[in-house]
């Protein structure tokens, strides 16, 4: 349920904003990776978490190039 929602609020945004935010989701799953070196994350289970969630936002935008063509 609260994918689906996260998903269909991915899809209502513009390509500008996708890309804005795969590339805070990159740069949230490098500071994760940094902290998971460092031992300093407690959850790692959020890194899978970032993972999956900047395929879905790139598989939005494919989706989105897609439609356009």
């Amino acid at each position: 349920m609260k994918i689906n929602k996260y998903v269909e609020g991915l899809k209502a945004k513009s390509a500008a904003e996708l890309n804005e935010e795969l590339v805070a989701a990159k740069k949230e799953l490098f500071n994760l990776r940094f902290q998971n070196a460092t031992n300093q994350l407690d959850n790692t289970s959020r890194i899978k978490d970032v993972r999956r969630n900047i395929a879905r936002i790139q598989t939005i935008i494919a989706e989105k190039a897609r439609v356009a063509e």
